[in-house]
């Protein structure tokens, strides 16, 4: 009898969400990788697939494997194939364990790997791109954990010099008058694994244009998991959901025990219709992938 073939790697989940593509794989307790190319950013790195490689920057939110287990992979690759070092943000408790861990690989392979750590307290921040700003802020989940914001700042003339003259600004500017001010603009946030807490009132979050968050257990009958675990129940996203302006709300992180057929029936009865269209969940390959064809279908048609 000719046996049946491995089981395959599942392929990455996608969403477009404009101007931002959402990639990744994340299971719980398996693996939790989740990119935006366009921000140079991966949230987490869970085995490193390869897409991973090609951001410059790994916000790692904690260190359980299933999303820290690619981190040495991630930064020995990136050199091997010519990428640059590679820089990962932490909780200010992974910096020393980090840096074990490839002092640890210095032995296991007989060669130094490039690398670099940058760790940040809630509400430190680090440049990514120009103008743009990887911000941390303090999760609640069983280990040290951070959530993070990518921020864009931008210069904007002042309100009440709006409508005034050229030459009226220039003056201005000559007496040293600052006459514009600085307006942030949350781009994308990234929970990791968390309880509700108190930075689901942040309005970073909140305002943030995608935010995508766990949501581990969706069933009645899990509520005492997800505490215990200290994972978000659908229950927190219902309430979420009335709270965050998000353009697209991604869920991430769902338990194997939940079926993903299920997973879209639960999400149709909790949530209210006019606002179902902005929730999705990242490995319902079925869902987006038809949203994806009516994305790019609309394209053609524009086009011609």
């Amino acid at each position: 009898m000719v046996p049946k073939e491995p089981a395959r790697r599942p392929q990455l989940g996608f969403l477009f969400v404009p101007p931002y593509r959402v990639q990744g794989l994340s299971v719980a307790g398996e693996e939790s990788v989740v990119q935006v190319p366009e921000l140079d950013v991966c949230f987490d790195v869970g085995r490193c697939p390869r897409a991973a490689l090609t951001s410059n920057f790994v916000a790692l939110t904690h260190g359980h494997m299933d999303h820290a287990a690619g981190l040495a992979y991630y930064y020995s690759q990136r050199v091997f194939q010519g990428m640059g070092t590679g820089t990962v943000t932490c909780h200010p408790a992974l910096e020393q364990p980090i840096h074990n861990l490839m002092r640890a690989w210095i032995d296991i392979e007989a060669q130094r790997t490039p690398y670099k750590v940058v760790p940040l307290a809630p509400d430190g921040e680090l440049e990514i791109k120009n103008h743009t700003y990887l911000r941390a802020f303090a999760t609640n989940h069983t280990v040290p954990s951070l959530g993070y914001v990518v921020v864009e700042r931008r210069s904007k003339l002042r309100a009440d010099l709006v409508g005034v003259t050229q030459e009226q600004i220039l003056e201005l500017k000559k007496k040293g008058e600052e006459v514009t001010r600085i307006i942030e603009i949350p781009l994308v946030c990234y929970t990791g694994d968390t309880a509700w807490g108190e930075h689901f009132y942040r309005p970073d979050v909140l305002g943030a244009k995608i935010l995508i968050t766990e949501c581990t257990f969706m069933e009645p009958g899990h509520r005492g998991r997800a505490a215990i675990g200290k994972h978000l129940h659908m229950d927190d996203i219902v309430e979420l959901i009335k709270k965050s302006t998000a353009e697209a709300i991604i869920l991430t992180h769902l338990s194997r025990r939940t079926h993903m057929g299920d997973a879209r029936k639960q999400l149709d009865d909790a949530i209210p219709a006019e606002q179902r269209a902005r929730v999705h969940m990242l490995m319902d390959s079925r869902a987006n992938r038809e949203r994806y064809e009516q994305q790019t279908a609309g394209e053609e048609v524009a086009e011609e």
